[in-house]
């Protein structure tokens, strides 16, 4: 008998993904259009890889873009309606996952989409596509907000009459060191490129104060290299993924490469949307609304440069956002026109995706964001 139960606890011990448990992360969800109500959140267990069905966790307008607090007690988003977008702070229940509003104030500027903080959490960064401005808004201890402390409007255009008649600033992020913020606009084709104090709140435009892609490739997000060596814009309107050699002391951007996200052969419509390096530095992911896809890259960690490895179908239209967990484990895939979530294994070895078969429904998902449970 003790020979059957060594043998049984020696199996279970050989087997741990039979027992052990990953952590647990609140997965916040933010929406838009008719069908959304506000802020939605699941459960998202690293173990299994499971997903609760999303629940509303704040009635909001539009919120389409989210940022969470490294204190993990507060959650900003940008949204709003009309001529001018607002930023709104919420405080986080951790055990039920709601959010209580604390306040908001002006996006400085119509169509906010997206929304980053910087290194020492002290202020929010925005960009407003509509009217193709930035704008910065200090964060309070009380993790309230106040009211822009910078506000810089874009100008200028690009060859597409369509879509590039103007600028439409579509991101804005830090760099690693914090020193400096790059926008990406999709009306002028630049990465624009400023000067950040943190302490003031400010914004000045670097020397140099942008660099450029090819024209018409409208560049929509961008990502750091772990590194802090390399970084990368996804092109909307040209599905390609500029790669840059980045100069720290600078704060300049060198192209070393584009290269697309689309297969060989395909000749449909499609828009590039999110990009993300994967924590461990060694892939890249991007989304394709059209091909519905996500686009996997392996990254040279000496020169920066990206290989493709595969395309993965989403399992459902216009992935406009996703996102991987902290440990580079997961990835969900959210496609908006199809209101539904998916859940992918990520091969941290390899880096291509694997379905898991889980699915959850969301109203218009935009913008994931994992929040760590204690």
């Amino acid at each position: 008998m003790n020979g059957l139960k060594h043998f049984f606890i020696a199996t279970l011990l050989s087997a741990p993904a039979l027992w052990a448990a990953g952590p647990e992360y609140l997965v916040y969800i933010g929406t838009s259009g008719r069908n959304s109500k506000g802020i939605y959140v699941s459960r998202f267990d690293a173990g299994s890889g499971k997903m609760t069905e999303p629940q509303l966790a704040a009635e909001a307008v539009n919120p389409n873009f989210l940022a969470l607090h490294p204190n993990r007690r507060f959650l900003y988003a940008v949204g709003g309606s009309g001529k001018e977008g607002s930023v709104m702070a919420f405080k986080i229940d951790a055990a039920t996952g709601q959010l209580a509003p604390i306040n908001s104030v002006s996006a400085r500027g119509a169509g906010p989409c997206h929304i980053s903080l910087d290194r020492t959490a002290k202020n929010a960064l925005i960009a407003n596509y509509g009217s193709g401005s930035v704008a910065v808004v200090p964060i309070r201890e009380d993790g309230g907000l106040e009211e822009a402390t910078a506000f810089i409007q874009h100008t200028g255009s690009s060859v597409n009459p369509q879509r590039q008649k103007e600028p439409h600033a579509h991101s804005i992020n830090l760099s690693p060191d914090n020193r400096f913020a790059m926008a990406a606009d999709l009306g002028t084709d630049q990465i624009l490129i400023y000067r950040f104090n943190a302490a003031k709140g400010t914004l000045v435009p670097n020397d140099p104060p942008f660099a450029k892609v090819k024209p018409g490739s409208g560049p929509r997000h961008f990502a750091f290299h772990t590194s802090g060596r390399f970084a990368y814009a996804i092109n909307e309107m040209g599905n390609t993924v500029t790669a840059f050699s980045y100069d720290a002391r600078r704060g300049a951007l060198t192209e070393i490469q584009d290269i697309t996200t689309l297969p060989e052969g395909f000749s449909g419509t499609s828009y590039c949307a999110e990009v993300v390096v994967h924590p461990r530095g060694r892939f890249l992911y991007g989304s394709n609304r059209g091909h519905d896809s996500i686009a996997v890259f392996s990254i040279d960690p000496g020169r920066g440069t990206l290989t493709p490895i595969e395309q993965v179908s989403t399992q459902g239209k216009f992935p406009r956002n996703f996102n991987l967990d902290p440990s580079g484990s997961w990835l969900l895939a959210a496609n908006q026109d199809t209101h539904n979530i998916a859940v992918y294994r990520v091969d941290r070895k390899t880096g291509r995706l694997k379905a898991t078969g889980d699915q959850v429904k969301a109203p218009t998902p935009i913008c994931i964001r994992f929040l760590r449970l204690k």
